[in-house]
């Protein structure tokens, strides 16, 4: 039995990116290390090769042959195609989740909000405000480094580039007490941002 088909690498996407870093002072386990984190929530939209809603958690890697790069500890799609390419390309460890979302727009103002749930169990609500769709378009550029998984029994690094009209936003998160998140909810939030309209290549 052959899995879902996804488009060879590179992956040439489209759309918006919600952001903040957390610092979590104590090791969770031994998967969620003390560090400093970025949650992502993420809308791929038209033209990319695959339309889907994304939530993910990356660690910083501050030292080591890697250092400077994140590496994506939990992740979660609402497309098995983007599920069976994450893994099978570049070794990142994307399950399955049903999301909610929900804008409004006021002049250059975006109100967003967003649920992520599995089998109707709550991960996280996030609610964010910016007027990111004015800001002028700037380039950005970040490597991925991801340990094997099962899937993709070798290591991985990938590149992310791209450009967006980013700027800071406000954010509210509330990570689900008996949800897969909940190691983060003593973590300090450091800071937000919205990467809106980006054009983003992933190899």
């Amino acid at each position: 039995m052959t899995g879902p088909s996804y488009p060879p690498a590179p992956w040439c996407m489209e759309g918006s990116l919600w952001l903040s870093l957390f610092r979590l002072s104590a090791d969770a386990d031994e998967r969620h290390p003390a560090g400093t984190y970025g949650v992502c929530l993420v809308s791929y939209v038209d033209p990319s090769p695959l339309t889907y809603s994304e939530l993910l958690v990356a660690r910083y890697l501050p030292e080591g042959e890697h250092k400077g790069a994140v590496s994506v500890v939990d992740i979660w799609v609402d497309s098995p195609a983007s599920k069976a390419g994450g893994r099978e390309l570049w070794a990142i460890p994307k399950e399955l989740c049903d999301f909610d979302l929900e804008s409004s727009f006021r002049g250059p103002l975006t109100s967003t909000h967003w649920t992520a749930t599995v089998d109707r169990h709550p991960i996280v609500e996030a609610s964010f405000s910016d007027v990111s769709r004015a800001a002028p378009r700037v380039p950005f550029k970040g490597n991925v480094h991801q340990p094997g998984i099962e899937d993709h029994p070798e290591p991985a690094d990938v590149v992310m580039s791209g450009t967006a009209k980013a700027l800071p936003c406000r954010a509210r998160w509330t990570f689900a007490a008996d949800g897969p998140l909940a190691y983060l909810r003593p973590a300090r939030r450091l800071g937000s941002f919205r990467m809106a309209s980006f054009r983003l290549t992933f190899d």
